[in-house]
């Protein structure tokens, strides 16, 4: 009983939401209330967070297509197929731009694409007929209709739910920021023979990190002060990597010192460290963290201080106390993003002057998407306009809902598309059983016994959804949610005409089935070409840094082609991609430090090499460029800017020896 509380009470909240939503559209006496209904359900989600965010993009999403429906209209007042290309179009421009953007941003730019669809198709009537005049009327009364059932779900889930993702994101966070740091702590001990493999223990870590998207999303939705602080969860996101490619840095460069080197150098860097942090077993505990998060930040940002000050006498020390500098610099972040969660009191938290900047790792998907949508809008509705199907108008909105919207999960579209398709026919013999037997079987109209009626149904439905832990579970019950009220169409007064139901049933099924059909038809990119191209992708950015042009936030624009590596990519393509943001970075900090020293002619050269796509004639030259900051520290003595420099030749060249393969791979562009 204890397990089953959470799903069902759950179940009771979607039919709650359902109910308050119908009611409100019943008395303000719409004529579609059915759409609050349905947007009830499907704005509901077993995480409150979740919900509250993909309602309020759901508003956002709604309002964009409800003006850009009164445009088209507008436009194209007498011209139905001018009206439904354009249509097209717009669903395009939605499912491409959908595709760049992430989490329930994503969303709402798929439902501004079939918004306009689910307007046009009562506008367009029966034969595909453009009602111009009921435009702006019919705009506004589905946006209201939409907007109240989100309205009512989330005053339902508001009341009923107090969320819980803040804490989670705070103990994921605290878990990341302690395993990090212990494992560092843990290289440097080791350093020499008893050196661990870490990598994939750092590669779990990684996909840990990648994963914390989705919940910084919902904790957006549970808190409007986060919300707010969103620039400080992002530097915490991006500390997180830092630390994993300073912890990177150091454990490749250990493993290739001898065992005394290894030994000595690490025992510098480890001895150098607070006592804090030479104690990674009691160290690692995350309940330390989240009880004291300025504490554990204060301890990290005085140690990475403390390793850029190190007196260094060689290269090797300088390059393992800076890489280990950065990880803890990169995880006072972490911490500074920890504190804001937990609300520590004693550090007030600034929000910065965050920047949004939109990366986009491959615009190839993008495109694909925008096509197949194009295509399968214009499809279905050429096949409306030729045959003059009377059910048309509800294929022309479903289409659009499938290949849009499924087009998000990627290699996963067609399955995703398969198991809707399976919750939409359990759902047609639901909702028919229900208008055919049970409700002119009660003998009574009334609201009361309506919604107990479809309690019945949404409450298992959404308890099974809240429980569900198989991906084609969570899709078919979605479905049946999603879907159980507009099949249903209840209003004020009842109607049980068996031919009407039927024929929009079919143009459901028949609008659905032209998703799927796009999706075999024109499938999405495989895993393993997407993967390919981000890394050719990273590899032409690479080449043309390393030729001299500017690159605005590389570090940025490398990790988002990192969190979009389809997980079926191999350990070798992650550690390509990782070798080449960290080549990436150091030639831009060995460029500042070699024009400062006067050494730029020599640098280009080499970084020019590079640039060809000639690794073994590069590394010649970074060998020689080495050799004159070492005569330049001799002559002059050894200075920071020489070491920091020379190290950086040393990550370069031991990254570019190491995936030769991947550096020397095609021409440049």
């Amino acid at each position: 009983m204890r397990a089953a509380g959470p799903p069902l009470l759950f179940g009771l909240r979607v039919w709650a939401s359902v109910c308050l939503a119908l009611y409100v559209g019943f008395w303000l006496e719409l004529d579609s209330a059915y759409w609050a209904g349905a947007s009830a359900a499907i704005v509901c989600q077993p995480d409150l967070g979740a919900s509250l965010r993909k309602g309020w993009f759901r508003m956002i999403g709604t309002m964009l297509g409800a003006v850009m429906s009164v445009v088209l209209t507008a436009c194209f007042p007498q011209d139905r197929v001018l009206f439904l290309g354009g249509l097209a179009l717009w669903g395009a421009a939605c499912a491409f731009t959908a595709t760049l953007l992430r989490n329930f941003a994503a969303y709402a730019a798929a439902l501004a694409g079939y918004t306009v669809a689910i307007i046009g198709g009562d506008l367009l009537g029966a034969t595909g007929g453009v009602n111009a005049d009921a435009a702006f009327l019919l705009a506004v009364a589905r946006a209201s209709e939409i907007c109240i059932g989100i309205v009512c779900a989330g005053f339902v889930l508001a009341l009923t739910d107090l969320g819980g993702a803040r804490r989670r994101l705070a103990v994921l966070f605290a878990g990341l920021a302690a395993a990090i740091t212990a494992g560092l702590t843990r290289t440097l001990t080791l350093a020499g023979p008893e050196l661990p493999n870490t990598q994939p223990v750092r590669r779990e870590f990684l996909r840990q990190v990648i994963a914390l998207d989705p919940l910084i999303d919902q904790t957006f939705g549970e808190s409007s002060q986060i919300r707010y602080h969103s620039p400080v969860l992002q530097r915490a996101v991006d500390g997180l990597f830092s630390a994993l490619i300073g912890w990177r840095a150091v454990v490749s460069h250990l493993a290739r010192l001898s065992r005394d080197e290894a030994r000595q150098e690490g025992a510098v860097v480890l001895q150098s460290l607070p006592p804090e942090l030479q104690s990674p077993p009691t160290y690692a505990e995350p309940a330390r963290w989240i009880a004291d998060p300025t504490g554990q930040h204060r301890i990290c940002e005085l140690a990475a201080r403390k390793m850029i000050a190190l007196p260094a006498s060689t290269p090797t020390l300088r390059l393992l106390a800076d890489k280990t500098a950065e990880a803890l610099a990169g995880m006072s972040h972490a911490l500074n993003g920890l504190a804001l969660l937990v609300a520590d009191p004693a550090r007030s938290v600034q929000r910065g002057s965050g920047i949004f900047r939109l990366h986009v790792p491959d615009w190839l998907p993008a495109l694909v998407n925008a096509g197949r949508a194009f295509v399968t809008i214009g499809g279905v509705a050429l096949f409306w306009v030729v045959t003059g199907w009377s059910g048309g108008a509800g294929a022309i909105i479903f289409a659009p809902i499938g290949v849009i919207l499924f087009a998000l999960r990627a290699d996963q579209a067609y399955a995703a598309a398969m198991i809707f398709m399976v919750g939409i026919i359990l759902n047609v013999a639901l909702a028919a059983t229900v208008t055919f037997a049970i409700l002119p079987g009660l003998g009574t109209e009334t609201f009361a016994g309506f919604s107990l009626v479809i309690g019945l149904c949404l409450v298992p439905i959404g308890a099974l959804l809240a429980q569900a832990r198989q991906p084609w579970e969570t899709g078919l019950f979605t479905a049946m949610m999603m879907n159980f009220i507009p099949l249903l169409r209840p209003t004020n007064s009842m109607s049980y005409d068996t031919v009407q139901f039927y024929n929009q049933s079919l143009a459901i099924v028949a609008g659905n089935c032209a998703a799927v059909l796009a999706f075999r038809l024109m499938p999405p990119l495989s895993p393993a070409f997407r993967t390919r191209r981000l890394l050719a992708l990273t590899l032409r950015d690479l080449r043309r840094l390393a030729s001299g042009r500017i690159q605005s936030d590389w570090e940025g624009h490398v990790r988002s082609r990192l969190s979009v590596m389809p997980d079926a990519a191999t350990p070798l393509q992650r550690a390509q991609l990782l070798a080449a943001l960290s080549v990436g970075s150091e030639i831009i900090r060995l460029r500042r430090n070699t024009h400062r020293l006067g050494l730029g002619a020599e640098f280009e050269q080499a970084s020019s090499a590079l640039a060809q796509g000639d690794s073994a004639s590069s590394a010649a030259h970074f060998a020689a460029l080495d050799a004159s900051l070492a005569l330049r520290a001799t002559a002059e003595g050894a200075t920071n800017t020489v070491l920091r420099a020379r190290g950086s030749i040393i990550v370069l060249s031991e990254a570019l020896s190491e995936h030769v393969d991947y550096f020397d791979a095609g021409a440049p562009q």
